[in-house]
């Protein structure tokens, strides 16, 4: 028992490792499982074919749906431009001078809006360069700008975000997108706000020294992307500034009416058929009304641009290719954490948890953030835990009398925190992107990513407790 549990440090050690080094996460799962399979004794084949791959497959069965719309969205509100001129509309609001603000904004909003991350990624760098060019803040700050608008309160907080992450918690608890309100805009609010304060003490820091935007510091590394330089500066009417947010208006919007009124008023009782899987409407509520909603949106995008189906079909292709890596990449962490939990010494790691005298909402959100930083996603960490923990956590929650709206919201949110340990896909992605290194910028990713949210996370679990679910 004893090797089996060295096994399954081991083998998480490496998939730290691998992915840190750049290896694909595809390849460094199924890769760290056979470590911990042959240190447990199990058979490695068996495995591998009726443990790892059926995971796999079960996770890219439910969830492809939403990584291959929210792809596709994020393209089409790329080629057609609405993106970048969301940004420039933000900005014009703002003020240049307040680049680190209009650039968290407007991936915040783009985030909520539904827009996958990875995405808002590729399509912020750009606008974020030309804002801190602008006004001259060091270049090392993008990053954990970025970073802040799209890997936090947007992403795990806000209730009704449609991205995975405030999701996945629903197919456990059965409970909505919009679970817990309260706490959710509370926290959302505190990440914001403390993530901001953080991020403008380090521009006036740094400017103090004098390291500014063109300073050696801050220099991109070779092997970011292309650069150089040059912005667009078309006028944007009153009207086509308007045009751009209602795709993200409409993701909200049905998203909202779908959750809260349209499917409520259903009758969803032919679900209980065999050939429906028996399944709960509560458990698939969060999910089909996020594919309605961005559906929607989709469909708003062609409509409005009828006349540029060459445009709307690049879109459309590019958008499928984007959605394959990150929803294998995601789901062969899901193969590898069953493996983990396969093996005999899982059993004893379990137990611990369960026997460490915390309640329903601590244990929850402790397996859920441990899982989370030991693969580097939070989508990943959070379906491993659960999918091994959900159901005895939701018995010992419904025993203890845990509101399992909080369970879901704090969940969710202590996914996003050390998700963004350094080895992280989504950090080395960002990087990438703006063509910085760790050395550089990880710290700031770093502060706004992991140690506020903790910080937040485990204030917001406190207050709970004290005054109750709100």
């Amino acid at each position: 028992m004893v090797l089996g549990i060295i096994g399954i440090v081991v083998s998480l050690l490496l998939l730290i490792t691998l992915a840190y080094r750049g290896v694909p996460v595809i390849l460094a799962a199924p890769v760290s499982a056979v470590v911990c399979v042959v240190f447990s004794g199990a058979p490695i084949l068996a495995s591998y074919t009726e443990v790892f791959m059926p995971a796999m497959a079960d996770f890219v069965g439910s969830w492809f749906p939403v990584f291959l719309v929210g792809a596709i969205f994020g393209i089409l509100m790329t080629v057609t431009g609405y993106a970048e001129s969301i940004a420039r509309t933000v900005t014009g609001w703002i003020g240049s001078r307040s680049a680190i603000a209009a650039t968290v904004i407007t991936s915040a909003l783009m985030t909520y809006g539904g827009i996958s991350l990875f995405v808002v990624a590729f399509v912020m760098y750009p606008l974020a360069r030309e804002l801190f060019r602008v006004a001259d803040i060091p270049r090392r700050l993008i990053p954990g700008t970025i970073a802040l608008g799209i890997f936090t309160f947007t992403m795990t907080a806000l209730p009704g975000s449609p991205q995975v992450q405030n999701i996945i918690p629903g197919q456990f608890f059965d409970t909505g997108s919009y679970a817990g309100p309260g706490v959710g805009v509370l926290g959302g609010a505190l990440i914001f706000g403390l993530g901001l304060l953080w991020l403008e003490r380090r521009r006036s820091s740094l400017l103090s020294k004098g390291e500014s935007f063109a300073s050696a510091e801050s220099e991109k590394v070779v092997g970011g992307p292309a650069d150089d330089g040059s912005t667009v500066t078309t006028a944007l009417t009153p009207l086509n500034r308007v045009v751009p947010f209602l795709p993200l208006l409409t993701v909200f919007a049905v998203n909202f009416a779908c959750t809260l009124l349209v499917f409520p008023a259903l009758d969803w009782s032919y679900l209980e058929e065999e050939t429906f899987g028996g399944i709960a409407y509560e458990s698939r509520a969060g999910l089909w009304a996020v594919l309605v909603a961005i559906t929607a949106a989709i469909a708003l995008i062609v409509a409005l641009n009828v006349g540029r189906w060459e445009t709307l079909k690049v879109g459309f292709g590019d958008g499928v290719k984007r959605s394959m890596l990150p929803i294998f990449s995601t789901a062969s962490e899901v193969g590898y954490g069953a493996v983990v939990a396969s093996v005999a010494a899982f059993a004893v790691v379990r137990d611990s948890v369960f026997n460490m005298g915390a309640n329903a909402l601590v244990t929850s959100v402790v397996t859920t953030s441990i899982t989370a930083g030991l693969t580097g996603s939070s989508s990943g960490g959070m379906t491993i835990a659960l999918n091994a923990l959900g159901a005895d956590l939701r018995s010992m929650a419904e025993a203890d009398g845990t509101s399992l709206e909080m369970m879901h919201r704090l969940t969710a949110m202590a996914a996003g925190g050390l998700d963004t340990l350094p080895h992280s896909g989504a950090v080395v992605t960002l990087l990438i992107v703006c063509g910085l290194t760790h050395r550089q910028s990880y710290k700031d990713i770093g502060m706004v990513t992991l140690v506020i949210p903790v910080l937040v996370v485990t204030a917001l679990i406190g207050l709970v407790s004290v005054v109750g679910p709100f």
